[in-house]
């Protein structure tokens, strides 16, 4: 499994970007495709600002882990920020679930996207992702870090 750059100093960055679920799994499973690309916006960034993740992201990556142990080494907190969804991204997750569910969507319960883009909207931070289409739709102002 593949560990973080070293830092070289604590978080304190006022600006912060939120990763996506998808940006760590393409570094910790080594993803042929993407790992690349990946590794070297996290790195470029850790370097810039404030790396957060919340329960969601953090859901996500746990699927590839039997023990919270195993997990927390790596997405370490010294290299991650931890933060907990505002109330006001659960609000505008729900609008955004509305808007989608009427413009087509089939899924019945709000996506983890949702949640993410709304969290980054809310708190001001950009959003490292490789799967911009949904969130340039639903978060248009939402400033997007992609490929």
């Amino acid at each position: 499994m593949r560990s973080w750059p070293s830092r070289g100093h604590e978080i304190t960055a006022v600006t912060g970007v939120l990763i996506d679920s998808n940006v760590i799994l393409d570094i910790l499973n080594e993803d042929a495709e993407w790992y690349a690309w990946s590794a070297a916006q996290i790195e470029r960034l850790a370097d810039e600002c404030m790396l957060v993740v919340n329960p969601i992201i953090y859901s996500e990556v746990s699927i590839g882990f039997d023990r919270i142990e195993d997990l927390d080494r790596a997405l370490p907190e010294e290299f991650f920020r931890r933060e907990p969804l505002p109330w006001e991204a659960g609000f505008l997750a729900g609008k955004c679930f509305v808007k989608y569910r009427r413009s087509g969507g089939a899924r019945h319960a709000p996506l983890p996207d949702f949640y993410i883009g709304a969290h980054a909207a809310i708190s001001g931070y950009a959003l490292l992702t490789r799967d911009a289409r949904r969130y340039k739709t639903y978060f248009p102002t939402l400033e997007l870090i992609a490929p």
